[in-house]
């Protein structure tokens, strides 16, 4: 079941565990912005979802190393709430594309918090470690990231901004 959530061209799936289709609107200033939001499965499948997600979201011509490193930052934020905070765990994904050329891409994942305080600063993992790369993966790739951490709900965020790929009837 899907239903409109706030804001024009929004879409909350309440199935969780298949993403919903992204919705597009045309903007005022002739751009164009989609907006995804879905719940994340509860589990292990979060950030398997999450990625699925983030590409439905990213549809059309871009980088594709922007659509790499969204989709990776999609599934790391996801396993952070899964792994650090409590149920429900919902995604965001917003595109937007201005007339003037780039790509803006916002992702937030919330979770219903956490009894922990958040980091205050990015640890660095053990060499060894198989988990607590995370939050330095996205501060890798993201141009700007927050998290804000409480008992009643945690709020990742991070946005990537790139340019758009020349499609060929462009180059000629």
């Amino acid at each position: 079941m899907s239903t409109s959530r706030g804001r024009p061209g929004s879409v909350l799936q309440r199935d969780s565990g298949r993403p919903a289709a992204a919705r597009t609107q045309r903007r005022a200033d002739g751009g164009d912005m989609t907006t995804l939001i879905t719940d994340l499965p509860y589990g292990p499948r979060a950030a398997e979802v999450a990625r699925e997600a983030v590409a439905v979201a990213l549809h059309g011509p871009m980088q594709t190393d922007l659509l790499n490193d969204a989709r990776l930052i999609g599934s790391e934020l996801a396993t952070n709430a899964f792994t650090s905070g409590s149920p429900p765990l919902v995604l965001c994904v917003d595109r937007r594309s201005p007339t003037v050329g780039g790509l803006e891409v916002e992702i937030t994942v919330t979770d219903g918090g956490c009894p922990l305080p958040g980091p205050t600063s990015l640890p660095a993992p053990e060499d060894e470690a198989e988990s607590g790369r995370g939050l330095v993966i996205v501060e890798a790739l993201a141009d700007a990231w927050s998290l804000t951490t409480g008992t009643h709900g945690t709020r990742a965020w991070c946005r990537l901004t790139r340019g758009v790929l020349s499609s060929p009837a462009d180059t000629n």
